[in-house]
């Protein structure tokens, strides 16, 4: 483990214009960290809370799902007493069951007191409405349940508050009856139902090992497959959480990570800094976007007439299409074009527009939109443009909220745009963002 820590690259003082880069792309963004119940008796507990209450203080929102397998294994140990299961996978007794809640109450005590003295709100919850698991396979769980209902908006509530949620594997039926929950598929079950933009696992285990070798980016289709053909080759270490990994990533959330929690400053570093010290396995959302082609003129000019009727989009012709159409891409669902943007130069060099940028109205609400938008932010820098600007009519809180753009002035406009403006009688509010540049290779 010394060998293995002294490689690891530390965080200093004078990182701090790295990370001050990476804090735009995640600021508003809900990660969920999901606590091993072994990690609150390392000797880095203290440091991992400094860690969560600077990502807080950096306005990146944060809920905490914690594990209670270590310490309910201790509790039985010292006492002599034989469980069912320590971790949550199989069946639970009662007094499993009796053992598990007293467990949950020295986690989550030692979790609050730590980021009560880190100077963060919290609240522990019972947004989590649990159900029995029932019989598998011929054998009756008992008291393992599983999520019923997540109560959203009361996360919801605690994050616009500032306020910091903790959610224990231990969970009530509706009628008050308390159950044992498998702390890695809670937090999987929580940041889907948040829309997290990350699921941390934390734990005393170096990451995402096959057969004892840590990976550091793995495409989740190559953990998935793994999973199905050979899963004796992820480490049982982590192979529960590698499962729930890729279930978090196949219902919409891009990355998981698995985190060493006895690395020093590992989750900063993990977060603001190229390489990191752990495992991200994370989905590939633009798999199905390319470039356009002449054939997509014709679906290009139906999908943007779509958005010219409501005045999403200013008209454009078939034939103007087809003259800019190297500058569009297109969006593709089964074979079919169903969304799509365009980069388009100005006379300013560093200076880029997107625009025509619309998602068929049944593919709506799937962060779609989103997803073309960081594409091409990503594909600008990428082309050396440094600053792009947005105008639009109706999606002004989009740009803004969800993708980091600000409010910008008339004067800041290139003149022939401010001449298209000026005559469109649009009156579109003009949008901008400044570009983080990274390498073509790099995922953020």
């Amino acid at each position: 483990m010394q060998d293995y820590q002294d490689n690891l690259p530390e965080l200093r003082p004078t990182d701090l214009r790295g990370i001050l880069k990476y804090v735009p792309q995640w600021r508003n963004h809900i990660f969920v960290i999901a606590l091993d119940g072994s990690v609150v008796n390392e000797e880095n507990f203290n440091n991992i809370l400094l860690e969560i209450a600077v990502l807080r203080n950096l306005s990146i929102k944060i809920v905490i799902v914690f594990g209670i397998g270590d310490q309910l294994q201790r509790l039985a140990t010292q006492r002599g007493l034989d469980i069912s299961d320590s971790r949550g996978y199989g069946p639970t007794d009662q007094l499993t069951l009796d053992l598990g809640v007293e467990a949950s109450g020295i986690v989550a005590h030692k979790i609050k007191m730590g980021l009560t003295q880190m100077g963060l709100d919290i609240a522990a919850c019972n947004a989590v409405r649990a159900t029995e698991r029932g019989v598998i396979k011929g054998v009756d769980q008992l008291f393992t349940g599983k999520v019923a209902r997540i109560n959203e908006e009361m996360l919801e509530h605690f994050i616009a508050k500032e306020i910091v949620p903790i959610i224990s594997p231990i969970a009530f039926t509706k009628e008050g009856t308390p159950l044992r929950l498998n702390s890695d598929l809670l937090a999987s079950r929580v940041a889907i139902e948040l829309n997290a933009s990350k699921l941390i696992y934390l734990l005393p285990h170096k990451g995402l090992t096959y057969n004892g070798e840590l990976r550091l980016n793995a495409p989740v289709d190559e953990v998935r497959q793994i999973l199905e053909t050979e899963p004796e080759r992820i480490d049982e270490e982590v192979r529960s959480k590698a499962i729930y990994a890729v279930q978090t990533i196949d219902a919409g959330v891009p990355r998981a990570h698995l985190l060493d929690c006895r690395i020093y400053d590992g989750l900063l570093i993990e977060i603001f800094s190229k390489v990191g010290t752990g495992s991200m396995i994370h989905s590939n959302p633009y798999a199905q976007i390319r470039q356009a082609t002449r054939k997509d003129v014709q679906p290009i000019f139906i999908i943007t007439k779509n958005g010219v009727r409501d005045e999403t989009l200013r008209a454009r012709t078939r034939e103007e299409i087809q003259s800019a159409i190297a500058q569009y891409f297109v969006y593709e669902v089964d074979e079919s074009v169903i969304a799509c943007f365009r980069i388009s130069p100005t006379e300013t060099p560093q200076l880029c527009e997107i625009g025509s940028v619309f998602v068929q109205a049944a593919y709506q609400s799937r962060n779609i939109g989103k997803t073309l938008i960081e594409y091409a932010l990503k594909k600008a820098s990428e082309l050396g443009y440094e600053h792009v600007v947005a105008l639009t009519t109706q999606a002004i809180p989009f740009f803004k909220k969800n993708c980091g753009f600000r409010e910008g002035e008339f004067e800041d406009l290139p003149p022939s745009m401010q001449l298209k403006l000026s005559e469109s009688g649009r009156n579109s509010r003009i949008l901008l963002k400044d570009l983080i540049k990274t390498d073509s290779t790099e995922i953020i």
